[in-house]
């Protein structure tokens, strides 16, 4: 068995999920490098021993190495986890191809991700871009599930699932991450792992909106439990698994997304609801909130397989075509009565 402790790891991405990501790691004992693009939050890191920006109190360990030279970082390092907004993924891969080609294609990677997201123009998978620019050989996985930052960071109990192409890097990820407080549930289905992620913040702003409008606890249930028979309908055009929308990386993150105030999705739902314009709501929350472009690449990808996805229309409807926001939600509401489970 190789000693996969003795080999860095690389983190990139500093914000609160990417650095609570590095935490865990630095702690189980990896040898842990993390990358800020900003230099000078990188200075500030290395200076406090804190991310005040995204994680505040929460004291990064000695060992966890701070960096914003990109070349430098993933120099000599195989295991690459990508913990950027997801509409940076392709550009990120691209930095990291071109620092293998400098070194004349010498540096052999295996690449995960923890990005929630497609690919913004062309609801893509990001694991087809791993394909294209790293070749199908690459080992390749992606981190998802019910999984807030902070709690992390303090280590508080939590499951995640991890889904990989390659069994060796799989288990290889596993002894990196898992701890007395983190558990890791394995999974060979990326597509349907990937598409979990994206979806739930769709329907988490949903959520958000219906509480903010005062609609009560029983509306919210009847969103999240429609909104998981909508993941499972595209699921299964994208010959998705039931077990992953029913498990950590489906359902278990969409309970969590919708019903906690640390998600950034459900607490922008929560300004829309209240009357704030998206911008207005944006600049509440502070930070990148995925399931805005999220809605937007569902919503091409409904298209693209002809699925009904009315949730992800409702919203669609409010961010990107101004329909206000008790509108769509009454429309959602009185849609034509199904059958349960169509």
């Amino acid at each position: 068995m190789s000693d996969i402790f003795a080999k860095p790891i690389v983190v990139l991405g500093a914000g609160s999920f990417g650095t609570a990501l590095a935490v865990l790691l630095a702690r189980n004992g990896n040898k842990t490098i993390l990358w800020a693009r900003d230099t000078e939050q990188a200075r500030l890191m290395n200076q406090q021993r804190q991310n005040r920006q995204y994680l505040p109190d929460v004291t990064l360990p000695e060992n966890l190495v701070i960096s914003s030279d990109f070349e430098q970082a993933v120099t000599g390092v195989s295991d690459i986890l990508i913990a950027t907004p997801s509409y940076a993924f392709s550009k990120t891969l691209k930095a990291l191809l071109a620092v293998n080609q400098s070194a004349g294609g010498r540096l052999d990677r295996r690449i995960v991700w923890a990005c929630k997201g497609l690919e913004p123009e062309t609801s893509d998978f990001l694991e087809n871009r791993v394909v294209e620019l790293f070749g199908a050989s690459c080992p390749k996985a992606v981190l998802s599930g019910p999984t807030f930052a902070k709690e992390l960071a303090i280590g508080s109990p939590t499951a995640i699932t991890l889904a990989s192409d390659d069994g060796l890097f799989a288990k290889d990820l596993s002894r990196r991450f898992i701890n007395d407080t983190f558990r890791i549930y394995l999974s060979s289905d990326l597509k349907g792992v990937q598409f979990g992620g994206a979806f739930k913040n769709i329907v988490a702003i949903g959520a958000g909106i219906a509480d903010g409008l005062g609609f009560g606890a029983n509306a919210r249930t009847a969103l999240i439990t429609r909104g998981l028979a909508e993941m499972m309908r595209m699921g299964e055009r994208l010959d998705g698994r039931v077990e992953t929308f029913t498990g950590m990386a489906g359902l278990g993150d969409l309970v969590l997304t919708c019903t906690d105030n640390q998600s950034r999705n459900r607490r922008f739902g929560l300004a829309l609801g209240k009357g704030a314009s998206t911008s207005e709501a944006a600049q509440q929350i502070g930070q990148v909130v995925e399931g805005v472009r999220n809605t937007k690449e569902v919503k091409h990808l409904a298209e693209m397989y002809a699925v009904d996805m009315p949730i992800c229309q409702a919203i669609y409807s409010i961010l990107y075509l101004n329909q206000e926001p008790r509108v769509a939600a009454k429309e959602l509401l009185t849609r034509t009565l199904k059958v349960e489970g169509d």
